[in-house]
């Protein structure tokens, strides 16, 4: 790992997030320090990871990620608003499907949650979500630890 990465953490935006274990198990693999954020309504429990208890209230555990977290930590979320919020802090970030969310693409995600809440509140119809396969922690999986192979070189 180079110097600027030694203390490098993961942190999960853990409510909902289906991809916890995958994260604590690769956490462990590469040896870094994972903390996952929830509310109270959550019940997890982990013998590696840190597990913070936020308030139930919007954005409770954004906020403290965004206040604990350090340039060049990784957070693992599907909150778009988040990411945007993590990469101005100089840190990574990476969705429960695998995608990595960085300046070149942020912009769009942006817009696309910009124009869904809209629909959302029309009472528009969205796309249908699929369910989750085993395929989809794989992807997971495997940007994670390229991600993680590319910030430590």
């Amino acid at each position: 790992m180079s110097k600027n990465q030694t203390n490098l953490q993961i942190w999960i935006d853990a409510d909902g997030c289906p991809v916890v274990k995958e994260t604590i198990d690769i956490a462990k693999e590469y040896q870094i320090p994972v903390t996952l954020v929830k509310n109270h309504g959550v019940y997890l429990e982990s013998d590696y990871a840190t597990i913070i208890t936020v308030e139930i209230s919007n954005d409770a555990a954004d906020f403290y990620i965004l206040t604990h977290m350090k340039p060049g930590d990784i957070v693992v979320s599907q909150d778009n608003g988040l990411c945007a919020m993590v990469l101005s802090k100089k840190g990574y970030c990476i969705d429960q499907n695998g995608k990595i969310i960085n300046e070149d693409n942020i912009d769009f995600l942006l817009q696309t949650r910009h124009i869904s809440r809209k629909n959302r509140m029309q009472k528009q119809k969205g796309p249908k979500i699929k369910k989750r396969e085993d395929q989809d922690d794989l992807l997971f999986v495997t940007a994670l630890k390229k991600l993680l192979n590319e910030i430590r070189t």
